[in-house]
């Protein structure tokens, strides 16, 4: 199993390729681009450090095929390892809804056990946006 994404679509894709045994990372770049390295680093660093401290997840990595993003369970793989962040940013472009508990495993449960983590939200529609609102009104 692997994930490809091309930046320019923004589009990814979980396909099985029948690859070695093992872990490999394959990248292609384009060297005629007008992208600015700063910029690109400075979206993920802090102004005072060099450190990467902010991350940006695209939500939908963690849904499979046409499952709905309601379990607690999904909401723990979904934030494995954005703890060791400062800032997170979970972009839901392309979710269609999420459940209660996916909601507050997220908004309440990881905020209170990782407070030096800031977690924003971003493309969600209005049903997420409702559903991330009404957990932060009761959280």
């Amino acid at each position: 199993i692997y994930f490809t994404h091309g930046h320019d679509d923004g589009d990814w894709i979980l396909e099985q390729k029948m690859f070695r045994t093992g872990t490999g990372v394959f990248m292609t770049l384009g060297n005629n681009t007008s992208k600015d390295q700063k910029k690109i680093f400075g979206k993920f660093t802090s102004q005072d450090e060099y450190d990467f401290t902010k991350t940006i997840v695209p939500v939908k990595l963690v849904q499979y095929s046409d499952e709905s993003l309601i379990s607690r369970s999904q909401a723990k793989r979904l934030l494995s390892r954005v703890d060791k962040f400062k800032t997170v940013i979970l972009d839901y472009e392309g979710v269609d809804s999420i459940g209660q508990a996916f909601a507050d495993e997220i908004f309440r449960v990881f905020r209170m056990k990782n407070k030096d983590t800031d977690i924003y939200y971003m493309n969600a529609n209005r049903e997420v946006e409702g559903m991330i609102t009404r957990t932060l009104l009761i959280g």
